[in-house]
């Protein structure tokens, strides 16, 4: 019996603790990007050397979650989760003690390893907690704390960074990560995650399951549309003010009207994504290549078009990660959920730095104006794949 058939209640603060949980790994993931130039000064290092350590931590974390999920399956979840966010708190820490940059690059790779395999597990976890039917609300809930993270973790930690120096940045964050462990600790119960083979069932292993096609498929579907969104947001602030002519000192100010329209876009995904959840996924992913062509025809030169434009964006992309989770979650068996999960993480970090670096091989190729008319073709091609592959999905693992 799993936590979610022993209550009918929606479990909100259970969910909002995992929430919280994932707003201080994310916060910890993206702090040296607000940090650049104070961390290069320190350390004598250029400030490009100190932005590949948040590739470094993406990069670890694709390459290690999933065999570690595969390692850790017969962990308990809620203890992994535990585990993981102590092994956090001990790489963000010695990130801000570290005397030189070989060793926070280090730290930086513990970091990774942990952030990756909580992931993994936090995602199924929450899933537990909640009845099918609620599944789309319940990410929405934990998906908020990705949003929280960039609309106040980065920037508050940018804030006390350029205040009083990056270390205390990183010791304070690594409390705040502690915080989290606690509560996880004291308020998430133990949840069922291993599934009893029926009588004469023969335990297969986990790549031979009837519905890695199907994670396959939602895998193949993340990586268009993220490397899509990722190919223009890596680069949206040298568009804002080249080609939107937003003032610089505005730009701030446009990246939080950003991150907070993403919280809309969250909430639609939580209040329809489980009453539709195939239309959904197409309707948003729609919304934003509609959002992204208006951005590549009408903006240039248009403060008011590019504001416009990128809110309309980010409502339109903001539920998006949250729903695709969902659809991982319901399209993976009970035995392989968690090892799906952690193809969910693969794929959203390889589109980090796939968009990345298929955005500037463009930007130094055919310069800075094609980045959002290139990103509305592959999300465009995502929804086409989805369309085309969602019956076979369907399948292999109604969902």
């Amino acid at each position: 019996m799993t936590a979610a058939d022993s209550r009918t209640r929606f479990p909100v603060f259970r969910l909002l603790v995992i929430s919280g949980a994932i707003f201080a790994t994310v916060s910890s993931e993206f702090l040296p990007t607000g940090l650049l130039p104070d961390i290069a000064g320190e350390l004598n290092v250029s400030e490009s050397q100190v932005g590949l350590l948040v590739t470094l931590f993406a990069t670890t974390v694709v390459v290690s979650a999933a065999p570690l999920t595969t390692l850790t399956q017969r962990i308990p979840r809620k203890w992994l989760m535990v585990s993981m966010l102590g092994v956090l708190v001990v790489a963000t820490a010695l990130a801000g003690i570290a005397p030189s940059y070989g060793l926070l690059a280090a730290a930086r790779v513990l970091g990774g390893l942990a952030h990756g395999l909580f992931w993994s597990a936090a995602g199924p976890y929450a899933s537990r907690l909640v009845p099918r039917h609620q599944l789309s609300r319940a990410m929405a809930v934990t998906g908020a704390g990705v949003t929280a993270a960039f609309i106040l973790g980065v920037p508050f930690g940018t804030a006390l960074g350029h205040a009083f120096g990056w270390r205390l940045a990183f010791e304070v964050m690594a409390g705040v990560v502690l915080v989290f462990l606690l509560l996880t600790l004291v308020a998430l119960p133990q949840v069922s995650h291993l599934v009893e083979l029926k009588t004469g069932e023969i335990l297969l292993p986990a790549r031979r399951d009837p519905t890695v096609p199907a994670i396959v498929i939602v895998s193949a579907s993340i990586l268009l549309i993220a490397v899509g969104h990722n190919t223009f947001y890596t680069y949206i602030v040298p568009w804002a003010t080249q080609v939107g002519t937003i003032p610089v000192g505005d730009v701030s100010g446009l990246l939080f009207g950003y991150g907070a329209a993403g919280a809309i876009g969250l909430v639609l995904a939580g209040v329809f994504g489980d009453r539709f959840p195939r239309g959904a996924v197409i309707v948003m992913a729609l919304a934003t290549a509609a959002a992204l062509t208006s951005l590549a025809l009408f903006a240039a030169g248009s403060p008011a078009a590019t504001v416009a434009g990128m809110i309309a964006w980010s409502v339109a992309f903001g539920g998006l990660p949250s729903l695709l989770q969902t659809r991982m979650l319901h399209s993976s068996s009970l035995r392989v959920r968690d090892i799906a999960s952690a193809w969910t993480t693969i794929s959203f970090n390889v589109a980090i730095g796939g968009g990345a670096l298929f955005g500037g091989v463009l930007l130094d190729g055919y310069g800075i104006r094609v980045l959002p008319g290139a990103a509305v073709v592959l999300v465009l091609a995502g929804v086409v794949f989805v369309l085309v592959t969602d019956r076979r999905r369907i399948t292999l693992h109604p969902g």
